[in-house]
């Protein structure tokens, strides 16, 4: 029968000892941070231009995949390819066989233009439109002029 008291969650990223295995969790945990050192080590090589604009997306098999935010960049990288091949072969990884670099639109996305964007423009009435609502509103009856009404208060 199963407990049902609560499970700590620290025990989700610890190494089970009845199997003597690592578990999933802590496979993925591992797997991530290997993959932000390797990132940061890859935008170190790279040019300036191109750090914000090129990410390692994943490595497996002895293919590191390499992320651009757009195909001129992808062009841009192409020209570092073998020379970043080299360096990570000598320095870090020398079972790497070969940089596959893909184009992921996302990347270009800002956080600082998406906030710009967001903002509302606040809506003004102009007082034309407001003497054609009052207008409107005089020949209209019951909810729809006190509506029509409450609009046209709003003109500035």
């Amino acid at each position: 029968m199963r407990s049902s008291r609560p499970f700590p969650i620290y025990r989700l990223f610890l190494e089970t000892t009845e199997t003597s295995r690592v578990s999933s969790l802590l496979q993925i945990q591992q797997r991530a941070i290997m993959l932000l050192k390797l990132n940061r080590t890859v935008n170190a090589l790279l040019p300036v231009p191109l750090r914000p604009w090129c990410r390692v997306a994943n490595i497996r098999q002895g293919v590191m995949v390499l992320e651009t935010a757009s195909a001129s960049w992808q062009i841009r990288l192409r020209y570092e390819q073998y020379q970043l091949l080299s360096v990570l072969r000598a320095q870090i990884l020398p079972s790497l066989s070969s940089i596959d670099i893909r184009i992921n639109p996302g990347l270009a996305i800002t956080p600082e233009l998406n906030a710009q964007k967001l903002v509302e423009k606040p809506r003004y009435l102009s007082a034309n439109s407001a003497i054609s609502i009052r207008h409107v509103a005089a020949r209209s009856e019951g909810k729809l002029k006190n509506t029509l009404e409450l609009l046209a208060k709003l003109a500035g």
